[in-house]
């Protein structure tokens, strides 16, 4: 397969910092755009072609666990992620009406920005910031150690703001996802994770 765009530009982990950045005072910076997508497969190969952005790697679906609005959600959720230069994208697909951080936004399957994330040292006084200026902590997840919240900014800026708490495992495979962007030739644009690496549609 020939990239749409010739040569791959050389970009990953090496040429910038992923996360920490002196913007704003001093806290994180944003470094992914999570997208609610009708299609997740359909989705990323539209990104690749179109963008040029890729390979994404695409999980196998499966029900997650989270606390959403004060009560227990267990949504059927498929996800695909991609490095497009300093930006992580990450595609995300709910397939079934349970009450989630994904449904309220998208109440019916569609396509849209949902979230811009941020990984943060600081994770419980990050929460106490956005609460403290009135925004809601709308959902959260927590498993293995990993936890990740939801702001509830959407009235003020269109989306949630998802904040990580900092995590070594998360920030190596972001760390793994930026260096397959860097070397990616254009081929296999969409790679469904398997046991012993991958395989294409």
């Amino acid at each position: 397969m020939v990239h749409p765009f010739g040569t791959v530009p050389r970009v990953g982990a090496d040429r910038y910092a992923l996360f920490e950045q002196p913007w704003p005072e001093g806290r994180y910076r944003y470094f992914q755009l999570g997208f609610h997508v009708d299609d997740v497969m359909a989705a990323a190969e539209r990104w690749a072609r179109v963008f040029g952005v890729g390979p994404f790697s695409l999980s196998p679906r499966a029900t997650s666990s989270a606390t959403f609005r004060g009560r227990r959600s267990h949504a059927d959720v498929q996800l695909a992620v991609a490095q497009a230069g300093p930006v992580q994208i990450e595609l995300v697909h709910q397939f079934d009406d349970e009450p989630s951080i994904y449904r309220e936004l998208y109440p019916a399957d569609g396509n849209g920005l949902h979230q811009l994330c941020t990984m943060t040292e600081r994770y419980e006084a990050t929460k106490e910031h956005y609460e403290a200026l009135g925004y809601e902590i709308a959902g959260e997840v927590e498993a293995h150690g990993f936890r990740v919240a939801y702001v509830d900014t959407v009235e003020a800026f269109g989306f949630y703001t998802e904040v990580i708490d900092h995590n070594s495992s998360y920030e190596r495979f972001a760390a793994r996802l930026a260096d397959l962007g860097q070397r990616w030739d254009g081929t296999d644009p969409v790679r469904i994770l398997t046991r012993d690496g991958y395989r294409v549609p």
